[in-house]
This record gives structure tokens, sequence and C-alpha cells, in this order.
């Protein structure tokens, strides 16, 4: 199997040059801003999941591959290599995500990651996948209350009509990880929803997006999906000190965990930032052979 990886560095003037010419306004820091932890995913994927096979970095542009990157062995893939030209530049996850499987080389088995994601305990292929069928957990809902679930319910109401189901009373919400993709299946329900798709990406997030639950909630409809949920394990600032994100590192009990960003002070970011960063350092002592 292969891993599909998300980063943005939204440091980067040239990403910021072209935020600015492109939408204007603040750039909302919690979405954008670089960790410095990209190198501890590669290390996770190396040492705890042996079983992939490539690795595909998907940027917007060469100025966000950071310099310590061996492209000899990690495949760099720029947005206009997958995204048509009319979609550019983009600055929305979601848009980025209904075209990952054209990415050039792509295998039939992949893992996607966004940059906030992290194996960190000893992973198999199966795991992820068993007999063709992804491996992954679903919860349902009724109500779609926020911008976030109602694209969630955008995807799950897309991918039923892609198999000629109606959209019913509840929807379904993958769990919040790594997330096992067949690329094949992905194509077969692009090719049904290319004109909806082309109708609702955006270059910032709306609330009339799909995201990759789509192709997602397809396997799961499709019954291409095995019941059962991934080993993981999501930590938030929101709710858990610096200290707290830096013991589960170094003694996990999750075999992936999850670190999202939320909005907090820059002298907050810095900490938590330094502190995640030494966590990682301490349990990924030595460079993978991603890194130069």
């Amino acid at each position: 199997m292969d891993a599909v990886i998300t980063y943005v560095d939204g440091l980067d003037p040239v990403w910021q040059a072209e935020y600015a010419s492109a939408v204007g306004g603040e750039v909302l820091a919690k979405r954008y801003r670089d960790w410095g932890t990209l190198k501890y995913l590669l290390r996770g994927i190396e040492k705890h999941i042996p079983s992939v096979e490539n690795v595909f970095l998907l940027v917007s542009g060469e100025t966000q591959v950071p310099s310590w990157v061996d492209r000899s062995v990690v495949n760099v893939v720029l947005h206009k290599d997958i995204i048509p030209e009319r979609f550019l530049p983009t600055f929305n996850s979601t848009t980025i995500e209904m075209f990952m499987h054209r990415i050039p080389g792509l295998g039939e088995e992949f893992l996607y990651f966004n940059d906030d994601m992290f194996p960190v305990m000893d992973c198999s292929h199966q795991d992820f996948f068993r007999n063709g069928k992804a491996v992954i957990g679903f919860a349902r809902h009724l109500v779609a209350g926020g911008k976030y679930k109602k694209r969630v319910r955008n995807s799950d109401h897309q991918a039923r009509k892609a198999l000629g189901k109606r959209p019913g009373v509840f929807f379904v919400r993958p769990q919040h990880t790594c997330s096992p993709m067949l690329k094949s299946e992905s194509e077969e329900v692009y090719s049904y929803s290319e004109n909806k798709i082309f109708e609702v990406v955006s270059r910032l997030r709306t609330t009339r997006n799909f995201n990759q639950y789509l192709f997602l909630d397809y396997l799961y409809y499709k019954g291409k999906t095995v019941k059962g949920k991934i080993s993981n394990k999501h930590l938030s600032p929101a709710v858990h000190s610096p200290e707290t994100i830096a013991s589960y590192i170094v003694s996990p009990s999750a075999k992936l965990i999850c670190i999202n960003d939320v909005h907090m002070t820059d002298e907050d970011f810095v900490r938590y930032r330094e502190v995640v960063q030494n966590a990682f350092g301490a349990h990924f002592p030595n460079p993978s052979r991603f890194e130069k």
C-alpha cells in the first residue's frame, strides 16, 4: 500500500502571496500553520507501518517542500499535477481531497494522512486493509449542526446517489484518523460525481463542499469496508496540556494519534510546538530514509 500526505506551510512567503492575491483577508492560523512535525510523520510511517511502499507528499508548489525532504525517496506531487487549473490556487483541503486518486503512480490501496496524524505504534497491513476492503469505523448522525457536519452529510448523500440509493434520515461519518482508500473505487465515484464536484469545489471551505468522506462512504455503502476501528487517539490543545500530549507521544496506548490545531495565542502555540517536537524527537530519534 502507499501513503498520501497533504501538507501546507502557512509561513511560506510565496504561499502567503498567493493567498493574499486569490483570497485576501487574514489567514486562519490554525488551519495553515506548520508545527514542524512532518518529519515525525514520515519517521512514524517508516518505523511503524513498514508495509507502506511509496510516499506521496501533496503540496501547492515547490516552495512548500521542506529542504530536508529527500525527493529521490519521497514522491512530491503539486496541486497542478492533479487539480484542474480553473480551481487553482486552492486553500481548501476538501477541494484537494476530491482529486487525490489522480496522483500519477498511486497504488490501488493507499492511506491518506493529514499532516497532523502520526503512527506511534506498530501497524500491520491488516489494520487498514483486509481482502481488498478498507478497515475503518463509522458513526451515525441525525443532525447536521455546524459547517463540518454539513460537509459530512453532503458527502454521505452524494455517495448514496452514486450507488443509486436515496439519501436517508441518518448519515454516516468515518472515524477521524488516517483513511484507508481504494483508488479504483475512488475513480468510480468520482466519475459519477464529477459534474457535481465541479459545482461545489471552492478555494476556501463552504457548507456546499464534499470532503474525503465521499470516497469512504462510497466504500461503506458498496460493502467494501470491514467493520472495525483503526486504533487511534485524538489529542487537542483545547483540552490537553502540552505535557499530557507529550506523555502520550512518548508512551502511547493507541497505534495512531491525531493532534488537531486550535485557536490559541502565539505564545501558547510556541510553547505547545516546542514540547510536542521534543516528545516526537524522543520517540523518533533517528532520521528516516525520507530525509536527506
